[in-house]
């Protein structure tokens, strides 16, 4: 088995020999370097490096301007960087260049090893030219699911934590954000794993229909019913279920699912014997399920039945940090098998997007890419090429009291749109989210601003008080 081959480029010789001795004991074969000349002499298209970690500061010159010409040696080459100081602009300028990913000084051993097997991960899954793996349960993988940010580590962690256990999971976060990925990857990472996942979305089935598609039906139960059919809960046996959009069923059906999930007994429809079933059952919302019991609209035992272990998917605004990343991720996706390739964003390209507020998160950003990858076809993309919407510089008018509007023209209600959200924002973070004192800056009742929060899925990483 070829041996993995590994170059580390830092200038502080303590860090370089911690990561040597690190790396050798894992059996990879590791060179290093401390200037960007001595690292260019050991690159060569007969011997390839498989991973590159590059610190940014060097003493001739800035790592970033390595990753080129790493790639060009190397394509499959998997860039990570170092840096002392993470900023938006830092991941955009790494992302653009080829990076895999940036990591910030000081760091975990422990997350810097994860970081390594995801990059020769993603370097084994580009060179099969497969999907992302040969079996489908590997698509579900935790290093599938996309991100460095601190919301969805901690997100990616408590999945991790709960996969193997067979409580009952609540999912929540708004549409487009991936609730179902997480659900598979619970799923796909548990001892259920051989068995089946079952997914149903609650709110796109008519609730006369629900029964029958949950439970089953016997034959002659109603007009149309010409033979037995089994129901969801019973093609998950041994399996996962997962409940889709559950915040959308009628009441009827909230005391039967909650039946169900007591006692894992359920009858079909017409029949008269029960069905015994042993499913572990992942829920998925994109509505505020407590608010729904205050207000009568969802059951107040099912929700605790429901919300053994809740995990809250963050929006892609309130993640801003992993949008290059994703951004690259999903480039590569589409760029595979094609001969003319989409090669990145321009610099003010990739800042429009950080800026833009994703009311539709990750499934919208997927789309978009999709839609370059058809629309624009090969290069470069730069400004002119992003959809209207996504041109706005709004975010950029509430740092300089100005704004450009391009050639093309831009949507005015979506700059309206996200000048709104960053002045809210600013007056928050100002405050240190204190809603008394940033209503008083803004000039707003404290009612107001509320609303707009809620309205505008506005909300700190940081646990609030109610001020």
């Amino acid at each position: 088995m070829k041996q993995t081959r590994v170059l580390i480029l830092d200038d502080e010789s303590t860090l370089r020999t911690a990561l040597f001795r690190l790396l050798d004991r894992k059996g990879y074969q590791v060179v290093t370097a401390q200037r960007l000349d001595e690292a260019r002499s050991f690159m060569s298209p007969d011997k390839p490096f498989d991973l590159a970690i590059v610190d940014m500061n060097l003493p001739d010159g800035n790592g970033l301007d390595l990753i080129s010409e790493i790639k060009a040696v190397s394509p499959g080459t998997q860039v990570i960087v170092l840096t002392g100081f993470a900023t938006i602009d830092t991941a955009i300028q790494a992302t653009q260049k080829g990076a895999y990913h940036f990591l910030t000084k000081p760091f975990n051993v422990e997350e810097l090893m994860s970081l390594l097997d995801k990059a020769l991960t993603h370097k084994t899954l580009e060179q099969e030219n497969k999907q992302l793996r040969s079996e489908l349960g590997s698509r579900y993988q935790f290093n599938q699911i996309i991100g460095e940010s601190e919301g969805i580590k901690n997100c990616l962690s408590l999945v991790e934590r709960v996969a193997e256990t067979d409580s009952t999971v609540l999912v929540t976060g708004e549409s487009g954000t991936g609730k179902e990925l997480i659900a598979r990857a619970i799923h796909y990472n548990s001892h259920r794993s051989k068995a089946p996942f079952v997914a149903i979305n609650c709110g796109a089935i008519p609730s006369e229909l629900l029964e029958s598609e949950l439970f089953g039906h016997v034959k002659g139960a109603f007009t149309g019913a010409v033979a037995n059919r089994i129901g969801r809960f019973e093609m998950a046996d041994e399996g996962t279920l997962f409940l889709d959009e559950i915040g959308d069923l009628d009441p009827s059906m909230q005391v039967k699912i909650l039946r169900a999930l007591q006692e894992r007994v359920f009858e079909p429809v017409g029949a008269t014997k029960s069905v015994q079933v042993n499913v572990r059952v992942i829920a998925a919302t994109n509505i505020d399920l407590e608010k729904a019991v205050k207000e009568g609209r969802f059951r107040e035992d099912l929700y605790y039945r429901l919300n053994v272990i809740p995990i809250q998917i963050p929006a892609l605004r309130e993640r801003k940090t992993d949008i290059p990343i994703l951004l690259n991720h999903f480039l590569n996706q589409y760029n595979k098998n094609k001969t003319k390739v989409l090669t990145g964003f321009s610099t003010d390209a990739l800042k429009c997007l950080v800026n833009y507020t994703w009311p539709g998160n990750i499934r919208e950003l997927e789309n978009l890419i999709e839609r370059l990858s058809i629309l624009k076809g090969f290069g470069s993309v730069e400004v002119n090429d992003l959809p209207a919407k996504y041109r706005s510089t709004a975010a950029n008018f509430a740092e300089t009291g100005m704004v450009e509007i391009p050639e093309a023209g831009l949507d005015f209600n979506s700059a309206v749109d996200q000048f709104e959200n960053a002045l809210i924002l600013k007056a928050l973070e100002k405050t240190g989210w204190n809603k008394n004192q940033a209503a008083l800056l803004l000039r707003l009742n404290r009612t107001t601003l509320v609303e707009k929060m809620k309205k505008k899925g506005l909300k700190s990483n940081e646990p609030e008080l109610d001020l």
